[in-house]
């Protein structure tokens, strides 16, 4: 038998430590990521690909994976046939099979790093914003909870609801997904870095296996397709949306993802979407809250219209029901990528989220 030589392949695994190489410089440089890749080079490909693949009614990306999978099981099969079979050259075959594994995923690395993934390095979006993201107080916190408070029971009042006094939307989600970039077009206005002509969001036909893996929605490098998860409660699709469509337009990590659904919803002309971007907003920094002044939140929570604690507990109850052995896997497996991306909050006490959040109504005050 001949020995397994190839320089194609060879280069093809180079491309794994290339890929981790350009990580560590683009971490060093995130003026030049901002400048150049993100406003740029992500711009021109981000766009491309979300045209290219966005006039499609469902999601590619969706299919690819599908595909991928039984491709997967497929060549696993195979290959445990031909050991069985061919059993004088059983190290041979592991070895090759194992060796073309590392190949895919050193491509798929590599192209996930060149055509979106530099976007983590890029500059904080407190500094894009010019937002002051000091250390805060549990009083700031407190006082922007209770200001988050009044506008989602006051947003509350103003949406529609099924027959069992939860929030629904008053159209299809695929209506919902066609107006998901109002809220983008007003805020270029005052954040140009989010401008871009994107495909509108998907929804996911097998949202139910999104569901069992605790996800709500992923943002496809490889197609810029935004994909939600359509078997959530209606009072967190908008807002699922819009945080999809951030990652669409280069911004990688994931609070600030959250941050910027939060805007994009908050300037949406539409209620459904205000109500689902606060209601967001609401439930991280009250989850804050939690963590540091127990009692406050305590206290804070009674003010809870009856419509607001109805959609949450809904949101409560569609998540427990999918809570396994799967969902805990996958949120290990989604808390060591975010890691290995270098997501964490520096200095800010309160989550990144959360601290823009401050931030922002330390900014609406001192006007």
């Amino acid at each position: 038998m001949k020995k397994f030589k190839s320089p194609y392949k060879f280069m093809c695994i180079l491309l794994f430590p290339i890929s981790i190489l350009l990580s560590y410089i683009a971490s060093f440089t995130p003026l030049f990521i901002e400048k150049i890749y993100s406003n740029y080079l992500y711009r021109f490909i981000g766009q491309s690909l979300s045209i290219i693949f966005g006039f499609l009614p469902f999601s590619i990306f969706e299919f690819m994976l599908l595909f991928l999978l039984f491709f997967i099981v497929w060549k696993i099969i195979g290959i445990i046939l031909k050991i069985i079979k061919e059993k004088s050259h059983r190290k041979y075959l592991v070895i090759h099979f194992l060796t073309n594994i590392f190949i895919f995923i050193s491509i798929a690395y590599f192209l996930f790093i060149v055509l979106w993934g530099l976007n983590y390095y890029r500059l904080p979006f407190s500094k894009i914003a010019k937002l002051d993201v000091k250390p805060a107080s549990s009083m700031e916190l407190e006082i922007v909870c209770e200001d988050l408070i009044d506008r989602t029971n006051k947003l509350r009042n103003m949406v529609h609801e099924n027959k069992d006094g939860i929030m629904n939307l008053s159209t299809s989600y695929v209506d919902m997904f066609n107006r998901a970039s109002k809220g983008y077009e007003i805020a270029i206005h005052i954040y140009p870095e989010l401008s871009g002509k994107y495909g509108n969001p998907k929804g996911v036909v097998f949202s139910q296996a999104l569901s069992f893996a605790g996800i709500g929605g992923i943002y496809s490098p490889f197609t810029g397709e935004a994909n939600v998860n359509i078997a959530m409660p209606d009072s967190i699709l908008p807002s699922t949306a819009c945080h999809e469509m951030a990652h669409q337009r280069g911004f990688a990590r994931e609070d600030e993802a959250n941050y910027i659904a939060y805007l994009a919803c908050n300037m949406h002309p539409d209620v459904d979407f205000q109500y689902s971007g606060t209601l967001l907003a609401l439930i991280h920094s009250m989850n804050a809250l939690f963590r540091y002044d127990p009692e406050k939140y305590i206290i804070l929570h009674k003010s809870y219209s009856k419509g607001l604690l109805q959609d949450l507990s809904a949101i409560k109850t569609f998540w427990q029901q999918y809570e396994g052995p799967i969902e805990r896997a996958s949120s290990e497996i989604n808390n060591a990528y975010l890691k290995s991306n270098r997501q964490n909050d520096g200095v800010q006490s309160y989550g990144r989220m959360v601290d823009l959040l401050i931030a922002e109504y330390r900014l609406k005050m001192s006007k």
